[in-house]
């Protein structure tokens, strides 16, 4: 360690040195202010750290830089501290030494000895010298010579590490007429050269350069007649890169990347960035293929003091096979694909999100390997919230990628508005909330609807003195519908009158938990049972449109709403009871939580609840949930749905995750077989395994895979044909590298299904990422 620095206080013939000292550190400022951090070099060069000189947490200023100064005056003056120092009258030489530092405008250099030579001019900082600059890069060298015209010097063996974590080392360095400084026989890497125990390792790649020309008033490095080396094998030349030492994005190629698919054969990118200013971009990508005609994509990106938005676009011309059609090999279609979001915050209380996607046909995405998206929704949403009050504007759009369906019976849905003002209740201390909401629904080839409605809902929430929370709730609403070509609505009960219809809706729901809490096996155990009475009149649901509440389903999470259809234009009426029991366990670093319950319906009217979806008779199904989680290496959820009657389970769902963040397993499985009638859409019945896992060795490498197969088999759908209960979706399988500095991965995936132009086959794909660094 060194010794603590001493405030030297030189003497009346020593102010002129002081000057020329502050002189040089001005001048080390501008060798190595813009980013260059740390430097040794040794020949040939090497990245190790300088053992006397402890490095600074690149995240934090060094220890020696000058505090922030206000005065213009003082910014000027240079602090200079020394254990001590001496002058030679014969050889005209002032000299400091011993941990001498010099500090001015947020830089500062540190050196065993510094001397000025008056009648030369020559300044010498000799012996662990360290220069910091104010973007927090770091300078080192055993010796620097400077002459008191500040034009020309010379640096040996440097070693530079940016504030950003590369560090480049050279075997000398001169400063040219133009400021610019030439770095001969460099090296350049953005990887650690120590390990956790201090100790040195090598790189996983380094850049080797003839020669390298730093710009101090730009602020970068640029590399010529530069090599990769990957693994202490030389690779191929480089083009000339270009490094920010201020940790900035710059302008210039990224790394390319290399694919070979089914429907286009080899594909080559790359990517030119184009800075535009402090907060906007463009990347402009070009793609390259075998078996199609080129295709260019570019995306905007800019930030504002209001928010940020982004806009990506895709380009090209290629044969597109309609889904169903003939193939034509002389037709050439214009093809695209345009997506932009963004998010503005006007004020604390207002802001505007929005988000749009649309593409040409229904196979683009897929053939490019874009998306598998079935739909792309677009949407924008204007809110203002605040602690008592919501307001929301909104509009939605979605285009349909799915094979067989009706582009034209899709809905878009413009104008979306919903407002909400909650306060107190001054009578019995509860809480009251008015709502209103309207929606319009139009379809180019379909039915429209229109709907409005107004409620006030009151909540009031009670601890009785035997630990009981008991809650109750009243509701009333009225709406009113406006619908035409309902007849082109395919299921009846999603249809409703055509023309003007009204509705009102009254319910009243009175809620009990009673908790009891236990220690059990080393833990700590909450057993809650819980009973819900929720009553409603008979409601007029079926002479009004259904356009949100259409895929119900019973499970845990709407086992005790107040509505247990998704949306507002079904409501459940009649009289039921819900009851069911919560237990949590939790000891250190095991949690285990679960939830099973059922209702029971006072009336045995015939339901709108369709069969098959666990609520259509007096009793329900019986459904619950277990979530477990050990330590951060096991989580574990599982739902279901067992059926009344005979316990066969008609939900089985469960998400399992084992491991740590390098080796785990994934798996997901879900089985619906709720027996649903037929003409249902949306609550067919399927059977899904989803499978994921990553194991590492070596250290930095992994092999990592995924599946996604289709067990639906004809008893779940009888409107399939030809299947068998087993179809891989997607498979992908992989081996990838990954260290501070470096990603390198090459990946396998196949697609099962061809769907117009987007074949089924394999794809394979080389990625490579080296951190800091582009073309």
């Amino acid at each position: 360690m060194l010794p603590p620095v001493r405030q030297f206080t030189p003497p009346l013939f020593l102010i002129p040195v002081r000057q020329q000292l502050a002189g040089a550190a001005l001048l080390l400022g501008l060798i190595a202010s813009p980013a260059l951090a740390q430097v040794e070099v040794r020949a040939p060069p090497t990245f190790a750290d300088p053992a006397p000189v402890p490095i600074a947490n690149p995240d934090q200023p060094a220890a020696d830089a000058a505090p922030a100064q206000t005065d213009a005056a003082q910014s000027d003056q240079v602090s200079f501290e020394a254990d001590g120092a001496s002058y030679d009258d014969n050889t005209q030489q002032v000299s400091a030494f011993g941990n001498v530092v010099l500090r001015q405008n947020g830089q500062s250099v540190r050196a065993d000895k510094v001397t000025w030579t008056r009648t030369s001019g020559q300044i010498v900082a000799e012996g662990n010298v360290r220069f910091v600059d104010t973007d927090g890069n770091q300078l080192f060298t055993e010796r620097l010579e400077l002459t008191d015209d500040f034009k020309a010097g010379a640096m040996q063996d440097l070693l530079i590490v940016l504030r950003e974590g590369g560090r480049l080392a050279a075997i000398k360095g001169e400063r040219g007429a133009n400021g610019a400084i030439e770095l001969s026989q460099a090296a350049y890497t953005a990887c650690a050269v120590e390990d956790s125990n201090g100790c040195p390792r090598r790189p996983s790649w380094r850049i080797t350069a003839r020669r390298v020309v730093y710009d101090p008033s730009a602020k970068t490095v640029r590399f010529y007649g530069s090599r990769i080396e990957l693994f202490g094998i030389a690779l191929f030349p480089l083009p000339p890169i270009t490094l920010a030492t201020d940790g900035r994005p710059i302008s210039g190629l990224l790394i390319p990347d290399i694919q070979l698919s089914a429907s286009n054969g080899v594909q080559l990118s790359d990517t030119w960035y184009q800075r535009l200013g402090q907060n906007r971009d463009l990347s402009v990508t070009g793609y390259v293929f075998t078996k199609a005609l080129p295709m260019v994509s570019a995306q905007y990106k800019q930030v504002t003091t209001t928010g940020a938005f982004q806009v990506t676009g895709y380009a090209t011309r290629s044969s597109r096979i309609p889904i169903g059609g003939v193939p034509s090999s002389s037709q050439k279609d214009f093809r695209g694909y345009l997506y932009a979001n963004g998010h503005y915050q006007f004020t604390p209380n207002w802001g505007l999100t929005f988000s749009a996607r649309i593409t040409s046909d229904r196979t683009f995405l897929r053939r490019y390997d874009l998306s598998r998206d079935d739909r792309l929704r677009s949407t924008a949403e204007l809110e203002r919230i605040d602690a008592d009050s919501y307001f929301s504007m909104s509009g939605w759009a979605t285009q349909t990628l799915r094979v067989n369906d009706i582009q034209g019976q899709v809905p878009f849905a413009i104008p979306v508005i919903d407002y909400r003002r909650r306060f107190n209740d001054p009578w019995l201390g509860g809480r009251i909330q008015l709502q209103v909401n309207s929606l319009a629904v139009t379809r180019s080839s379909g039915q429209d609807t229109q709907r409005a409605f107004t409620s006030a809902q009151w909540d009031i929430r009670r601890l009785t003195p035997g630990g009981q929370e008991v809650s109750m709730t009243a509701l009333v609403r009225g709406d009113i519908y406006h619908s035409d070509e309902n007849a082109l609505t395919t299921t009846a009960s999603y249809r409703g009158l055509p023309g003007w219809q009204s509705r009102g809706v009254a319910t009243l729901a009175f809620d009990v938990k009673w908790p009891f809490v236990g220690t059990f096996m080393g833990g700590t155990q909450v057993l809650t049972p819980r009973f819900q009475i929720v009553a409603s009149p008979t409601l007029r649901n079926l002479v009004v449109p259904n356009e949100d509440a259409r895929a119900i389903d019973l499970e845990d999470s709407n086992l005790f709403a107040l509505n247990r259809f998704p949306g507002y234009d079904r409501i459940e009426d009649g009289v039921r009871f819900t009851y069911g029991i919560d237990w949590q366990f939790e000891r250190p670093g095991l949690r285990i939580s679960t939830t099973v319950g059922q209702s029971y319906r006072l009336t045995n009217r015939p339901s709108l609840l369709p069969d098959g979806t666990g609520l259509s008779e007096r009793t329900s199904d019986i459904v619950g949930r277990t979530d477990i989680r050990y330590r951060n290496f096991i989580q574990f959820t599982h739902r279901f749905r067992l059926d009344k009657d005979n316990f066969a389970i008609r939900r089985n769902e469960f998400d399992a995750a084992i491991g740590s963040q390098s080796t785990y397993l994934e798996v997901g499985y879900l089985r619906l077989n709720r027996d649903v009638g037929g003409g249902i859409e949306d609550l067919k019945d399927r059977e899904e395994l989803r499978v994921a896992g990553r194991v590492a060795f070596l250290g930095n490498w992994s092999v990592f895979g995924s599946g996604v197969f289709d067990l639906t088999g004809i008893s779940d759908d009888p409107t399939l044909i030809g299947v068998d209960g087993f179809q891989p979706i997607r498979t992908r399988l992989g081996v990838a590298y990954q260290d501070d500095c470096l990603e390198f991965d090459v990946t396998w995936r196949r697609d099962y299904v061809t769907t117009g132009d987007a074949r089924q086959g394999n794809i394979f794909q080389i990625h490579i990422a080296f951190r800091n660094l582009g073309f």
